[in-house]
């Protein structure tokens, strides 16, 4: 089905781009939102507060999801909700199916800091399956992505790590992957100001491949 995705700004280069066509997991057109629905009347719309961009980059994903456990609801009482690491990760001690269970749980949370691309490479195989299986694009690290506080824990916000502009697993193109993010971001501020400030826990809506794998409820 032809998705029509439109916000208040599309951060893209296209003067006036305030909306995105998606046909069959690619970006099939670009433009000002009437154009769009003009050029396609029956395209399902999908309207979102703030601003789309290029989905993300996790530049210390490997990080996350091979030497943190993020616990399921059920053992929230025991483990809490944050990602477990240090003593009480050895205490643990995940066996191979508890891995792939916390991957698929931190990849969830990825996506809902618009995050489509992960770093690797993934040394645990069931981590490795969970990714493959949740379409994320793997990348290699980027020379010079370090985290801009390397002492800190692990954060689910890639913005904790290096500025937007860096991080924009993009441009955004006719013929690309429909891989994007909306984040509910003043569009008024300078770019990247707003999203810098506010970061990605402000995303309302994550797309990978087209296909709407994050809806803020």
């Amino acid at each position: 089905m032809l998705t029509l995705h439109t916000a208040d700004a599309v951060l893209a280069g296209v003067p006036g781009a305030a909306a995105v066509a998606v046909d069959t997991g690619r970006i099939a057109a670009l433009g000002p939102y009437e154009e769009l629905t003009a050029a396609y009347p029956t395209a399902r719309v999908r309207r979102w507060p703030g601003l789309l961009t290029p989905g993300l980059r996790h530049p210390r994903a490997g990080e996350l999801l091979e030497r943190a456990y993020h616990p399921d609801p059920r053992e929230a009482a025991e483990l809490g909700t944050e990602p477990v690491t240090g003593a009480a990760l050895e205490a643990l001690a995940p066996d191979g199916a508890r891995w792939g269970g916390s991957a698929r749980r931190g990849l969830q949370r990825l996506l809902a800091h618009g995050v489509t691309a992960v770093t690797g490479p993934f040394a645990r195989p069931s981590v490795r399956i969970a990714v493959s299986r949740a379409g994320l694009r793997v990348r290699d690290a980027a020379p010079g992505a370090g985290p801009r506080s390397p002492d800190r824990p692990a954060s689910l916000d890639p913005i904790a790590y290096a500025p937007p502009e860096t991080l924009l697993d993009g441009p955004l193109a006719v013929g690309a992957p429909a891989d994007f993010a909306v984040f509910a971001v003043p569009v008024d501020e300078p770019w990247p100001g707003a999203l810098e400030r506010l970061g990605a826990a402000s995303c309302v809506a994550t797309v990978l491949a087209g296909r709407l794998v994050h809806r803020r409820s």
